[in-house]
């Protein structure tokens, strides 16, 4: 189809308006019409048809540059900051992940988990401070807190993401860093119906190892009763094997590795995604839509390896660190590892929105919604070791990469040199947990708008929202006993239960493998880990959120200068409950325990949008934002005692009275628009948290709980008032930063570049916020100083070609750590590449099918961290190879 530029089709639609509008001045005499009114008059005809060309020029476009051009006009017709992805076709987002695409926008990074993008950082803050809705309603989690995985979300049932970066009072459960508003597409957003069909291929490569596996998806739009009625249907369907290998330290005696882990895994995804959109729309007046939204996510893992110490070191070589980076060992003893990690993950939410309209200026929206979560998770050990009296010797080095490889006398991958037991002496011969999350939202929405013909306000906008939630997390452990725990017992490895043994990681071309979830079936027994702390990790919350928001939407001029924007306020009134168990000695299931609090905050915003001459915006955004505590850190549980020492009461736990993270956030923007077609901008926000939750020890009165058994009259101490070590609102600090981000298509600077493209953006942070508290030293959860996207395309005659590059400075990341709880580690900067090449056939039968080939990872990127920030003292290493799609997309 021609494609007509934008500003050559603006000017002729002006140009005709503007004529005909002549035409209409010089019969003014007849329609009593001033000659000033007619001017104004076809002054104002003549903007709105450049703008309307804008909608034209969108129905030209496809592929790449429709997906970047549609983003770029939610950008710039947003009264807010914000930033945007959009579909570059009906079930094809620009990446093959959600996550991906999020994170290349400015300011914006992800954190990758087993290779996956999962966790979006907005702004150097963690997931944590973010908030995610879907179709603007809030989303539950499958995790220990509020953080959303975005994972759980397949692509190709995304129309758009927009990611707002300011307060905004009519934006309901909002974040602290922003907001990511996930959206499916709306029927009746359509003329005619759709059909899209996605297919590919999946194989990930680690090396010498492989992996396949495949994605489809389906989608489908529909009208009826002359446009009234409209449906939507959309199945998305990922199976992604894939491998991966870690080398973790346990840390450096002077330079000298201490000892340490070295696993292969073998992952199996799978993921079924489902939405549905049912939209009534009989006139002007009334409309209402019905969305479901359904996943789920299925992940196996296969862990194999061993966990070392050291044993005697000899021939040491170390470097101008002091860090022994080859030597030779004797007596090295490990312990086998043959573990199994594994998930089953169910998401579904649905809303039903009706739309008002009364009279001319009034309109009422009612939004009932709710969304559930659930994940049945299990990690299972088992061990095995050399027979009594054997150990190995050998050497290891340093491999440049981040981890040590090492040269061993025995042969890993044989089942006869080995025994299953408790080679490491840890009491146990395997352990295995089973966690259990539920996360369930309700909420009801009751909006109302005034609008007004004249004046500086547009409109008037005020309501409430109510959610209920309530999440809740369960543990429940067991020791392995092959006989009896402790009693040294020892088992060769039945045959039945081996498996491959192919290793090729850190030297080791084999190594020991065999089912551990047959061998938890057929081998071992259980005993029942009582301990307090397992105790600790079953609690459950519950969340009564009113919010109530007024806010005026503004439309007027500052002298020849228009102003848009709103200025609102919200009050969010919180009511929340913990209950859990409290622990003691004599004990450690523990008694009952509540608490609770309730608190309300008012979040005023001010957002405003001076729309300069050719094509230029100032933004100033400026409020108060707010995100409610950790879950994991709002639990009531309870571990204490007496200590001795000092005869006081003591102990620590969660804190079911915690209140929010607060900041006041200023933002300012310089955007330069290209007809609609690409920009340039330079951002500032600042950041004063006035508030930052980390531990600390505080009086706690614990006349309210249970004496240990056994507890002589003259042990207790005089006063009930102790010391309890728990999460505290305390000091915060400052964020503040620099966006800058182009998107432009080349032929705008020169013609014959026409097809040529590149988006690019650059963020450098600072922050004084100590988040374990004032004079500590620990990064901020999140916080990369440095971030940079930039993504190279070519789109023309059916052909596309894009390469992207997403990179950030070294951050402190969180991860599954022991027990099952998470651990935060500070990771080392990294660089992801993913290419994607493609053709569309333009003509004939099969017009509109089109060929892709897509590797993700280009670089082989590893995740790693290291000892006091030296290379030379690896900490942890991941690497998960290369991941290679081809496939075809088609729609009719």
């Amino acid at each position: 189809m021609l494609k007509i530029k934008r500003n050559m089709l603006s000017v002729a639609l002006a140009s005709a308006i503007v004529a005909s509008s002549g035409h209409a001045m010089a019969q003014s005499a007849q329609d009593a019409e001033t000659t000033e009114e007619a001017k104004a008059r076809a002054e104002a005809e003549a903007k709105a048809a450049v703008d309307d060309t804008r909608v034209l020029d969108v129905l030209e476009v496809t592929g790449i540059r429709a997906g970047i051009e549609n983003a770029i006009e939610t950008k710039e017709t947003s009264t807010s900051i914000v930033e945007a992805v959009s579909a570059e076709d009906i079930g094809k987002l620009p990446d093959t992940s959600i996550a991906d695409s999020i994170a290349r926008l400015p300011g914006l990074t992800a954190q990758r988990d087993r290779g996956r993008a999962s966790e979006i950082n907005i702004r150097g803050l963690a997931g944590d401070f973010a908030a995610t809705t879907l179709n603007g309603r809030e989303q539950v989690s499958l995790g220990n807190n509020r953080g959303v995985e975005f994972d759980q979300y397949p692509a190709e049932l995304m129309s758009q993401v927009v990611v707002y970066k300011t307060a905004d009072a009519s934006l309901v459960g909002q974040g602290l860093s922003g907001t990511v508003d996930l959206q499916t597409l709306r029927p009746l957003d359509f003329s005619e119906r759709k059909f899209a069909i996605n297919a590919r291929g999946d194989m990930s490569r680690l090396g010498d190892e492989k992996s396949y596996g495949n994605r489809f998806s389906l989608s489908y739009i529909d009208q009826f009763a002359d446009n009234t009625v409209g449906i939507a249907l959309g199945y998305a369907r990922l199976n992604n094997p894939n491998q991966g290998h870690q080398f973790e330290a346990w840390g450096y005696n002077a330079g000298q590795l201490g000892g340490g882990k070295l696993y292969d895994f073998e992952n199996d995804n799978t993921r079924d995604g489902f939405m549905a959109a049912i939209e009534y729309k009989p006139n002007e007046t009334y409309s209402t839509v019905f969305d479901f939204y359904y996943s789920r996510f299925e992940k196996e893992e296969a862990k194999r390896g061993m966990e070392f110490s050291t044993g005697t070191v000899s021939n040491q070589v170390r470097d101008a660190d002091g860090s022994v980076t080859s030597y030779d060992f004797t007596g090295f003893d490990p312990v086998m590892r043959n573990d199994f990690n594994g998930a089953d993950d169910t998401l579904s939410s649905f809303g039903w929105k009706q739309e008002f309209k009364v009279g001319d200026a009034w309109s009422i929206d009612l939004d009932l919604s709710a969304s559930r979560a659930e994940r049945q998770e299990r990690i299972l050990e088992t061990y095995a070791g050399f027979p009594a009296g054997i150990s190995d010797s050998g050497s290891a080095r340093l491999n440049p990469d981040g981890y040590f490889e090492f040269d061993f006398g025995f042969d890993y991958g044989n089942p006869a040199n080995f025994r299953l037991g408790d080679p490491g002496g840890w009491g146990q011969d395997g352990y295995v947990k089973d966690f259990e999350v539920r996360d369930n939202l309700m909420a009801a929405r009751l909006d109302f708008e005034r609008t007004f013909e004249s004046g500086m306000i547009s409109s008037i906008e005020f309501g409430g929202n109510v959610t209920d939630r309530e999440k809740s997390r369960a543990s429940n452990e067991n020791f392995l006993c092959l006989v009896a725990c402790r009693d040294g017992a020892t088992l060769a490895i039945p045959a039945g239960l081996l498996t491959g043994s192919g290793f090729n990681f850190a030297g080791l071309g084999s190594l020991l493998g065999y089912d551990a979830r047959a061998a938890l079936e057929s081998v071992y027994a259980l005993r029942g880990n009582t301990n307090g702390d397992i105790a600790n990790k079953n609690w459950s919350i519950d969340e009564t959120v009113t919010t109530l928001f007024v806010q005026a939407n503004i439309d007027t001029d500052l002298g020849s200068v228009p102003v848009r924007g709103n200025i609102g306020l919200q009050a969010v009134r919180t009511d929340q409950s913990s209950d859990g168990f409290a622990t003691y000695d004599g004990n450690p299931i523990g008694d009952p325990i509540s608490g609770g609090a309730t608190y309300t905050e008012y979040l005023p915003s001010l957002n405003l949008n001076f729309t300069l001459p050719w094509e230029q915006k100032l933004r100033f955004g400026a409020g108060r934002q707010m995100a409610r505590p950790r879950m994991d850190q709002m639990r009531a549980n309870a571990g204490y005692g007496i200590d001795r020492g000092r005869d006081i009461w003591s102990g620590g736990g969660g804190n079911p009275q915690l209140e929010p993270w607060i900041a006041n956030s200023l933002d300012l923007s310089y955007e330069k628009y290209f007809g609609g077609r690409g920009y340039v901008s330079a951002a500032y926000f600042h950041k004063d948290l006035r508030t930052y939750i980390y531990d600390q020890v505080v009086p706690f009165d614990f006349s309210g709980l249970a004496v240990p058994p056994g507890t002589l009259p003259a042990d207790i101490p005089p006063s009930t008032i102790g010391e309890f070590s728990s999460p505290q609102n305390g000091e915060g600090g400052k964020l503040k930063g620099l966006e800058l981000a182009v998107s432009v298509p080349f032929d705008l600077l020169w013609q014959p570049l026409e097809g040529f493209g590149m988006q690019a953006s650059y963020t450098d942070s600072t922050t004084s916020i100590s988040p374990d508290g004032p004079g500590t030293s620990s990064a901020l959860p999140g916080f990369s100083k440095y971030t940079s996207n930039v993504t190279l395309y070519y789109e023309r005659y059916g052909f596309s070609v894009r390469g992207s590059r997403r990179s950030r400075s070294e951050f402190l990341g969180e991860v599954q750590g022991f027990g099952g709880d998470r651990t935060r580690i500070l990771f080392a900067g990294e660089a992801v590449v993913d290419f994607q090449i493609g053709y569309t056939l333009q003509s004939g039968p099969l017009k509109d099918l089109s060929i892709l080939a897509q590797v993700n990872n280009v670089t082989d990127e590893p995740f790693r961290s290291t000892y006091d920030g030296l290379d030379s003292r690896p900490r942890q290493f991941f690497e998960y190879g290369r991941n290679y799609l081809v496939g075809v997309n088609y729609k009719f």
